[in-house]
């Protein structure tokens, strides 16, 4: 794969790149921002294949460059690599874009496994037309999208919205939900399932959905689509 790598520190930047390079990557390494910015923008002829983002840069937060790639339309699979690893820190960065979350210090093992994993995302066929009543969702800008208007989503905010327009006749419980959009991450509660959906449900009003997510009572959630 040809890999970004946006890392200041010298000698950990050289050892990551030592260890992609091993495996057969073609490794371009920035110290900052503004060089991640002219070489992300520079290559969208040929774009990279992945991003790894150190969080910490000298002139800009890890998370506002990737808000600022995303905007200009660069959606390449991102790895955000940090020594911040609390859940608020990992839930910022997903939903700032990121598809993955690496805390410092790492296993280069571990790496190079998330690094392999994005790499087979990336190449994967495109998934089928995510839609329901007047409502589509965008894969590749993560917006939702009724008729001409559009409204942006969070990284975690398109999962379940996806999940529940996969599951659209179904009720579906926050464990499941829980499951299917946070996975095994550790530390995280049922209720940040009622936190998205009222994300969600936000959102869907902006644009003048009809359709929208209903409350099961005592069960969880289900799509609801009016005519």
């Amino acid at each position: 794969m040809r890999i970004l790598l946006v890392e200041d520190e010298p000698k950990m930047a050289e050892l990551i790149r030592r260890v992609l390079v091993a495996e057969r990557h073609v490794v371009d390494r920035a110290g900052d921002a503004v060089g991640a910015l002219s070489l992300a923008t520079a290559a969208e002829s040929v774009p990279y294949d992945l991003l790894v983002l150190d969080r910490m840069l000298p002139d800009l937060d890890g998370l506002d460059l990737l808000r600022m790639l995303r905007t200009r339309g660069i959606r390449t699979p991102a790895l955000m690599l940090t020594a911040l690893g609390g859940v608020e820190d990992r839930v910022a960065g997903l939903d700032a874009g990121a598809d993955d979350y690496l805390a410092k210090p790492f296993a280069f093992a571990e790496l190079l496994a998330r690094v392999r994993a994005l790499g087979r995302r990336a190449t994967a066929p495109p998934a089928p037309r995510l839609a329901a009543g007047d409502l589509e969702l965008d894969e590749e800008r993560h917006v939702a999208r009724v008729g001409e208007g559009s409204v942006d989503l969070s990284a975690r905010e398109f999962a379940l919205l996806a999940y529940l327009i996969r599951n659209e006749g179904r009720v579906v419980t926050r464990q499941q939900a829980l499951d299917a959009v946070w996975g095994a991450e550790p530390d995280v509660y049922s209720n940040v399932v009622d936190l998205y959906v009222s994300y969600i449900r936000k959102k869907l009003a902006e644009l003048g959905s009809t359709t929208g997510v209903r409350t099961v009572r005592g069960v969880g959630y289900a799509l609801r689509t009016d005519a």
